[in-house]
């Protein structure tokens, strides 16, 4: 079902691609510019999207045996993702049970026990309390009552997801749409892990609004990717995520072949966000390999971060290969510090000052109109609705 859902997007890209046509929105998007930068509705922002939504916090590549973790922060929360003795994925805050200290520092590695730094408590992979230090003289408790919090966390697709709330009843998989069944034509649950680096931005959403946007490539990055990329976008989007495609000719010496014959890898180039925080892009430089965006607010409604997770689908194995996967990751790195995300923060300073009371998105930019709606969306949505939302998309 999947690749032929990539199929028929590839013939809609042909189609456009032929006619020098792209979809596009009914009309143009007009949104307040206080939406980036308004204290009150970033605080809402951080509640009820990245506080109540599943976020992609890792990646199987990240957590391949048992025994291996990834603690981080995302979004003010502390986060400990794991992979336990049965081979499964739990995630947890952070926090020793006892004091609420921090129990492992930021990164990934491998540990069949988390002691606390603090007192020393111990703990499982699966988040039990299995040690207490000089436990006579502290006194008895029963440690069952006592392991680490869980949080709500799903595997799929060779991706992991977190929600940040432990009271959670949101199904992940309802909040996927089906996404999940494209992701997984990308096979990354065998892909290798090469790195992490982190370039710093203006306000979340303009951040995001560059990675739904074709519009500017041939403008702001033509002295980098060039000025013969093209502008033009289609979106096809599940619940609140979206593939981006673009009109391409290229796919005419498939056409007459069989759904199964056409090229996966081909077909799964492009833009795939996640919402509410990820975009993945796929690159051939150094081997074939993908940049995962993974962006956070950050602590002021006019900042944000960006983890850039490089992942390869074959580790890099002679100095050449590894050298040409470097060299592009750093190159990836300065499009998007020095010219998005700088470009981004400019704009910051301009919207800030009050000089127009709106931004637009135009007809060929309805993957970021689409966003913005669902963010309004779930602002206005209690969590009893949630579900319905979902399921309507």
């Amino acid at each position: 079902m999947s690749k032929a859902q990539l199929v028929e997007m590839a013939r809609k890209d042909l189609e456009h691609g032929r006619n020098g046509t792209q979809n596009q929105a009914d009309s143009i998007c007009k949104v307040p510019v206080e939406n980036y930068f308004d204290h009150d509705r970033w605080q809402d922002e951080m509640a009820k999207i990245f506080h109540r939504m599943p976020l992609l916090l890792a990646t199987t590549a990240e957590l391949k045996e048992v025994g291996d973790y990834k603690a981080m922060e995302a979004a003010g929360i502390q986060v400990l993702i794991t992979r336990t003795q049965s081979g499964e994925i739990k995630a947890f805050v952070n926090m020793c049970s006892h004091r609420g200290a921090r129990l492992m520092n930021d990164g990934c590695g491998t540990a069949h026990r988390f002691t606390c730094p603090y007192h020393a408590w111990t703990f499982s992979p699966a988040g039990d309390l299995v040690a207490i230090y000089s436990a006579d003289d502290f006194g008895e408790i029963d440690k069952q009552d006592y392991g680490l919090t869980e949080l709500p966390s799903l595997e799929k697709a060779g991706l992991i997801w977190v929600t940040l709330d432990p009271k959670s009843t949101l199904d992940i998989n309802l909040f996927l749409s089906g996404y999940d069944s494209l992701l997984a034509e990308f096979g990354f649950d065998t892909w290798h892990y090469e790195k992490t680096q982190r370039v710093e931005g203006p306000n979340w959403k303009i951040a995001y609004d560059g990675y739904l946007d074709y519009y500017h490539l041939p403008i702001l990055h033509r002295e980098t990717f060039g000025a013969d990329i093209g502008n033009k976008a289609n979106y096809y989007s599940w619940g609140p995520h979206t593939h981006i495609g673009r009109p391409d000719t290229s796919y005419e010496e498939f056409e007459n072949l069989p759904d199964e014959e056409w090229p996966t890898t081909k077909m799964v180039a492009g833009v795939w966000t996640i919402f509410p925080h990820i975009s993945i892009a796929s690159f051939a430089g150094g081997g074939r390999s993908v940049m995962i965006s993974q962006l956070f607010p950050g602590d002021t409604p006019e900042t944000s971060y960006t983890n850039q997770i490089f992942l390869m689908q074959q580790a890099p194995d002679t100095e050449a290969l590894k050298r040409d996967a470097a060299q592009q990751f750093k190159f990836l790195e300065y499009v998007v510090q020095e010219e998005d995300y700088a470009t981004g923060i400019a704009l910051q300073k301009n919207l800030n000052i009050g000089a127009r009371d709106h931004v637009l998105f135009g007809k060929n930019e309805g993957g970021g109109q689409r966003f913005h709606q669902w963010v309004d969306t779930l602002l206005e949505t209690p969590d009893e609705d949630l579900p319905k939302l979902f399921q309507t998309g």
